[in-house]
């Protein structure tokens, strides 16, 4: 066997379209594989800042049939797609519960079309941590625009919008989508809704009672489009594929898209420096039996956990910051 390729022979293959490279790439950042992060670090100087365009929603609300519609509509279009579908983790793999497979399996044989799926591995807001490394690496390879679908929607699950430009909210009728829109902040963070399945009964009122919420603020800029689509029949797809193009050129013209992006790369920033204060603290910390002593003394009250915080930044690389030890009074 030869030596490993260097991280700037990997992006070099993945530029020239080497699926298999691309594949390779993505495991290595998924799994945090040694040296994934020169690889993270080339492939963003090759970044371009493509379109991402995310998609969320509760599950069976039919996410991933309209992203295989929208990258129809896209590779009609003449460009060229990644998707990364988000699923939830399996509790004995950690890998992803749904597989490639059993996605968007018309668009497989298309060249123009790269599909990947990503375990959220415990991830709060619906999306994995290397979900944005993903995007990088799709963007360094070249795709046109980057369709990024959540594992779900709840009331912690709006990292999407820190991810994509445009945010697409799908809901079906009949579930009380409109409700879980409200309790979700969905509102605030939908730049198109999708009433999906909307040959069900109930459709109609769906839209209805959506429309009639963004009315009840006041928009300075882009107020959210609301589109009804059967995205088995792929009835409604076009419109939609309008919308978010509608919605793309809002952002580039009031400047919006600039702003986006910077907040994005803002949020990457605190990605990677969580990522890394969690390797450099509570790694060692499990590994020597700190973690566990401070949980103890945190149980009998010696700590509480703010203290044991600031002892492990002070015992781990953070000198500054000193450890408070004061005594503890046990509530009685």
């Amino acid at each position: 066997m030869g030596p490993e390729p260097t991280a700037s022979e990997v992006l070099a293959a993945i530029k020239a379209g080497n699926r298999r490279a691309l594949a390779k790439a993505l495991s290595m950042v998924e799994d945090r594989i040694h040296g994934y992060q020169e690889l993270l670090k080339q492939a963003h100087l090759m970044s371009r800042g493509v379109d991402v365009i995310g998609i969320t929603g509760p599950a069976g609300s039919g996410k991933s049939t309209l992203v295989s519609g929208l990258i129809g509509e896209y590779r009609k279009a003449g460009k060229t797609v990644g998707v990364v579908a988000v699923d939830p983790s399996s509790p004995f793999s950690g890998g992803a519960v749904l597989g490639d497979r059993l996605r968007m399996q018309a668009h497989f044989l298309d060249q123009g079309v790269f599909i990947r799926s990503l375990a959220t591995r415990g991830s709060l807001g619906g999306l994995s941590a290397a979900a944005g490394d993903f995007v990088t690496l799709l963007d360094a390879a070249g795709y046109d625009v980057i369709l990024v679908e959540t594992v779900g929607a709840g009331q912690s699950e709006v990292d999407i919008m820190k991810l994509a430009d445009t945010v697409i909210v799908v809901v079906v009728p009949g579930l009380g989508d409109e409700i879980q829109a409200i309790k979700a902040g969905l509102l605030e963070i939908g730049d198109v809704f999708v009433v999906n399945k909307a040959d069900r009964d109930g459709a109609d009122r769906t839209a209805a009672e959506i429309e009639m919420m963004l009315d009840m603020k006041s928009w300075s800029g882009w107020r959210p489009i609301v589109v009804r689509t059967v995205a088995v029949t792929e009835e409604g797809v076009p419109q939609l594929f309008e919308a978010v193009q509608r919605h793309g050129k809002y952002l580039v013209a009031s400047g919006e898209y600039e702003r986006r992006k910077v907040a994005s790369r803002s949020a990457e920033i605190e990605a990677v420096l969580e990522e890394a204060v969690k390797t450099a603290i509570l790694k060692p910390a499990v590994e020597d039996g700190f973690l566990r002593e401070l949980a103890s003394k945190v149980q009998s009250r010696e700590l509480d956990p703010y203290e044991a915080v600031s002892c492990l930044m002070q015992r781990y690389g953070f000198p500054l910051i000193q450890c408070e030890k004061g005594k503890r009074v046990t509530p009685k």
